[in-house]
């Protein structure tokens, strides 16, 4: 791939091939869908992603891939801060949009000190609460809630928070009210309890005064 914008198309399936394919075709068919004004939207050809995407279940909870993959280290030591890997181990369906150690490199080192700081452990578990939500939704859940909401799909954070999710290009973009937004750029991790998408920048709530971007 030879642009940041097919990063979407990745997705851990032994036929990735196959899937950048189907993918690419299920992302244009949505896009037909928004921009085509209808008023019948309940007419709208329902159709299954579901079946178009092959997907694996493992045996590893959430909390056990992350421990697993690198690239979640520094999301595993916040989740371990405020006690929340004890969450992401239980029984159940989550989905996380996972922010890898280079969205968390994005946040300044000052940032990051003040966020660890026992006293502000709060605010760090605020922060990781908006990127968990209590049902499993695969990307292509995802994607046909946009179609079926006119390009706009909204979703509850475990944090209480909205998160809005919206198509550019190909990418799928995570937006909150604060005028935060995050790109989805590996999809449809599956967990025995639920779902990673690993996205590019950590989401912060509100007006969080402890965090800084460089």
């Amino acid at each position: 791939m030879k642009s940041n914008s097919l990063s979407i198309l990745r997705t851990f399936s032994p036929k990735e091939p196959t899937i950048m394919k189907i993918w690419t075709f299920l992302v244009s068919l949505c896009s037909l869908f928004i921009g085509v004004e209808t008023n019948a939207q309940d007419n709208v050809i329902n159709i299954e992603f579901e079946q178009f995407i092959s997907t694996i279940q493992t045996e590893k909870s959430i909390l056990e891939r992350a421990e697993s993959y690198a690239n979640y280290s520094s999301l595993l030591n916040a989740l371990r801060a405020t006690n929340l890997d004890k969450i992401l181990d239980y029984t159940g369906e989550f989905t996380v949009f996972a922010p890898s150690n280079l969205a968390f490199e994005k946040l300044s080192k000052n940032t990051i000190d003040r966020l660890y700081d026992p006293k502000n452990k709060k605010a760090l578990k605020d922060m990781l609460s908006f990127h968990i939500i209590a049902d499993k939704l695969s990307a292509s859940k995802i994607l046909k809630a946009m179609c079926r909401g006119n390009g706009i799909a909204k979703f509850t954070t475990i944090q209480g928070e909205k998160i809005t999710a919206t198509l550019k290009g190909i990418d799928i973009v995570l937006s909150d009210t604060f005028g935060n937004s995050a790109v989805i750029t590996t999809a449809d991790f599956n967990q025995s309890n639920g779902i990673i998408h690993e996205v590019d920048t950590v989401l912060v709530p509100g007006k969080n005064a402890l965090v800084n971007v460089k």
